[in-house]
C-alpha cells in the first residue's frame, strides 16, 4: 500500500531518508520534510506493508530546466528508499506510480529523475520504470 505522508510521518521519513541520504543530519532531514510539506509544489509518499513503513519517495514540480524534457513544470522524482529486505516485491515501482500520478494531478506532462553516475542500481530501476537516459554529466568545483 502506498500513501501520501503527512507531517506525522515525518519521524518515520526521516528514518527511511536517511538510509538514503547518510551525509545529511536527521534533524536537517525533518525541518526540510517539514518546509516542503508546506508547499503545494512537493509531496511525500509512503509505502508500507501490513502497517509498517518500507519506503518512501519524495517528489516535487521544477520550473527551472530539466534535462531532456520539454515542458514546465515537471514533476520530478527527487528520492526513492525501500528498504533492502523488501526490495524486488513492487513498492518502488508503486511508489514511482504515486509520484507520477500526482504531478500529472498538478498538470504535468513530463516527469524525470537522475541518478549518480555509477549508482547502477539506480540506473537499472530507472531504466526498467520506462526512464530514458537523456544526458550524463559531470560536475566540478574549484576552490579559490
Amino acid at each position: 500500500m502506498v500513501r501520501k505522508a503527512t507531517n506525522t510521518d515525518i519521524p518515520t521519513l526521516v528514518q527511511l531518508a536517511s538510509c538514503l541520504w547518510p551525509e545529511h543530519a536527521p534533524q536537517s532531514l525533518a525541518e526540510e520534510m517539514r518546509d516542503l510539506m508546506k508547499q503545494k509544489d512537493a509531496a511525500y509518499f509512503l509505502a508500507e506493508t501490513q502497517g509498517i513503513p518500507v519506503g518512501f519517495a519524495q517528489c516535487q514540480l521544477r520550473t527551472d530546466y530539466v534535462e531532456g524534457t520539454h515542458t514546465s513544470p515537471v514533476g520530478y522524482l527527487e528520492g526513492i528508499y525501500v528498504a533492502e529486505h523488501c526490495r524486488r516485491h513492487g513498492h518502488a515501482s508503486a511508489l514511482l506510480a504515486a509520484c507520477e500520478q500526482w504531478a500529472a494531478e498538478m498538470g504535468c506532462t513530463e516527469f524525470a529523475s537522475d541518478c549518480e553516475i555509477g549508482n547502477d542500481v539506480s540506473l537499472r530501476f530507472h531504466l526498467h520504470a520506462g526512464f530514458q537516459e537523456a544526458n550524463r554529466i559531470i560536475c566540478l568545483t574549484k576552490k579559490r
